[in-house]
């Protein structure tokens, strides 16, 4: 599910900001930018968004914000750099025949002279202020990812309710199917100027009785009732069921595919295509769900 959320965090005035975002991934993962300074504790992040997050993919970012003030900055000036710089710049001089007239704020503008230093983070002191920046980031992406949730699954529910629909249908019309082949055997028979009577019983009993085990579709219709069950008691938790209602997706339409090869008959034939339909939606739906 897609989703995004921020959190920060300060301490001794610097602060940690944390941004998050979701989109929909069958399987996990995480992808999240650490400044140099916090790549130590990048296992440490990961592990603290795989605890809330199973399905998705995931990408963060965390920067660090200090405040403008010395106390945060040192200077350091590179004298080596400066003596190279001087020497060089000396000899130039001699040789073009001018005069050298290099001044300390010329000189301190050359690069690496003159170097502005941050004051080193310690990962360790700046750990919990970062885990709760990270909280605060997972409380706001799960409250949005909760939300589409919700809308997935009043769709699933109803898409669940039109599956029900359609084999209700299907197991009305199952019985029927039975009692059609045997007229159609018996208006074959008389065409073909057979009289019934002289048919051998056992033989057009056996007939009976084959096309029945070969198109009786009981078992099938007992196991999507069940599955239509557990999805939809799936939809009643508050834990992810992403995977399972996938596994329950895929059963369901292994059913129906069974149902559509035994049933021989053209109205369950149409309504399979229903299921299937209703199927593909409910299929594509749950890879979205976590």
């Amino acid at each position: 599910m897609t989703g995004y959320g921020s959190g920060d965090s300060v301490n001794k005035g610097i602060k940690i900001l944390v941004e998050l975002s979701s989109v929909n991934r069958k399987q996990v993962e995480v992808a999240v930018s650490v400044p140099n300074e916090l790549e130590s504790l990048e296992p440490t992040i990961r592990k603290s968004i795989l605890e809330s997050i199973s399905r998705g993919r995931v990408s963060g970012r965390i920067s660090i914000q200090r405040p403008i003030s010395s106390a945060n900055r040192s200077v350091f000036i590179n004298n080596d750099q400066a003596e190279l710089y001087k020497k060089s710049l000396k000899k130039f001089a001699d040789g073009m025949n001018i005069n050298n007239e290099l001044s300390l704020e010329t000189l301190l503008r050359f690069p690496g002279v003159m170097e502005t230093q941050e004051k080193t983070v310690n990962p360790k002191s700046m750990l919990p202020f970062l885990k709760k920046a990270i909280n605060q980031a997972l409380k706001q992406l799960q409250q949005m990812r909760a939300k589409e949730g919700g809308f997935l699954c009043k769709d699933l529910t109803k898409r669940l309710k039109n599956l029900r629909s359609i084999t209700k249908r299907v197991s009305s019309q199952a019985p029927k199917v039975l009692v059609a082949h045997r007229k159609r055997l018996i208006e074959r028979l008389s065409k073909a100027e057979i009289d019934l009577k002289e048919v051998n019983d056992e033989r057009f009993l056996k007939e009976i009785v084959y096309f029945t085990d070969r198109s009786d579709i009981t078992e099938e219709l007992i196991r999507l009732e069940s599955h239509f069950k557990q999805m939809q008691h799936c939809l009643k938790e508050d834990e992810p069921v992403g995977r399972k209602l996938d596994f329950l997706a895929q059963e369901m339409f292994r059913e129906v595919n069974t149902i559509g090869s035994k049933a021989n008959d053209v109205l369950i034939s149409k309504e399979v295509v229903g299921l299937k339909t209703e199927l593909e939606k409910i299929r594509e739906q749950v890879q979205n769900v976590e």
